[in-house]
């Protein structure tokens, strides 16, 4: 056992001041008083500062920490958005192989845990090798992220996701080959893989869903929340630009968020990420459903998406987490400070 005294440390309850914390070798908290422990002093280590939980990273992309920075710089007068961002995010994705992942992603997961990060979703849409042909492990690009949160001692959400189409009605491109599974069935046999590969460490877990409604043919979305595992979490982005929205009314006659609420049976399983673009009506509704919406300041602000409406969907009860998505930033006080900001923005 290792001990700590900490001049103040936060519980469900409130503040603990003084805080001693006693852990044993796997990290695990044994001990948690206000009263000394029976040690001499010499034990216990001093920590001039206070002690929070763990901030849960809620929506991690980790190859994309291999390229934070590199879509910052343009020629003058380039026209310059998501769109062309997601075209440098394919470029880098062409050039990942499997150690690089593992390499890249225990980086970047160390990094979070340093920033008080103490778990990770990681929404893994790279799967196949650079041809878009399976690996024999179809799990392999999970299988080391997996591995990476193990060496980092990180925990995991591995959250392989099915993704089908360039856009909506639209084959995928070539860039995007990578990440394709055809139908529900190959998406279902890389979701087994996946289970096998969370199995290597016992603080992974498992989830499961879609990309988006962009990505995903509609009624293979229904058929692949219908068929899919009912004891796993199940995240998808949705509206998180203006142009995804005007194609989603084109193409389904409906909006993102109006669309899932009537075609899926949304309930406290569900992670939405983003949702920046919802009208009063979308946002009561899914506040009330029971869904979470993963929020990610960082990505949301460098993309250009939006300013999501927090204090409408706080006040009819809505759920939220954090995420660092593209991992532009990587710390949850900034995130949440900006969070904050952006709101005082819209509400002066």
């Amino acid at each position: 056992m290792k001990y700590y005294k900490f001049h103040s440390l936060l519980v469900q309850a409130g503040w603990l001041s003084p805080a001693y914390v006693g852990v044993d070798n796997q990290g695990v908290i044994q001990y948690l008083a206000t009263e000394v422990p029976a040690l001499p002093d010499l034990l216990i280590e001093p920590v001039n500062g206070a002690a929070l939980p763990g901030f849960q990273n809620a929506h991690s992309h980790a190859f994309q920490y291999g390229m934070a920075a590199m879509a910052e710089q343009h020629a003058e007068g380039a026209s310059d958005d998501f769109w062309s961002w997601r075209e440098a995010m394919y470029a880098c994705a062409e050039r990942f192989d499997p150690e690089q992942m593992e390499q890249v992603a225990t980086t970047l997961y160390r990094h979070l845990l340093r920033n008080g990060y103490t778990s990770v979703a990681e929404f893994h849409y790279l799967h196949h090798d650079p041809q878009g042909k399976p690996y024999d492990n179809r799990a392999e690009m999970g299988e080391r992220l997996v591995a990476a949160a193990k060496t980092a001692g990180i925990k995991i959400t591995l959250v392989p996701v099915f993704y089908q189409k360039g856009d909506f009605g639209q084959p995928p491109q070539p860039r995007q080959r990578r990440f394709i599974s055809p139908t529900p069935d190959a998406y279902f046999q890389l979701l087994a893989s996946s289970r096998k590969a969370v199995s290597c460490y016992n603080r992974a877990r498992l989830g499961f869903g879609v990309h988006s409604l962009r990505a995903v043919d509609a009624q293979a979305i229904i058929t692949t929340y219908e068929q899919g595992p009912t004891d796993l979490p199940v995240h998808l982005h949705a509206a998180e630009q203006l142009p995804e929205v005007a194609r989603c009314l084109a193409h389904l006659g409906k909006r993102p968020i109006e669309w899932l609420l009537e075609n899926l049976p949304l309930n406290d399983r569900f992670h939405l990420v983003h949702c920046t673009h919802m009208t009063p009506d979308e946002t009561a509704k899914l506040a009330q459903s029971g869904a979470n919406v993963v929020l990610c300041p960082g990505t949301e602000a460098n993309l250009g998406d939006g300013i999501f409406p927090l204090a409408e969907y706080a006040r009819h009860g809505g759920n939220w987490s954090i995420g660092t998505d593209s991992h532009i930033s990587l710390n949850p006080l900034e995130d949440l400070r900006w969070l904050d900001y952006a709101q005082r923005l819209i509400s002066h």
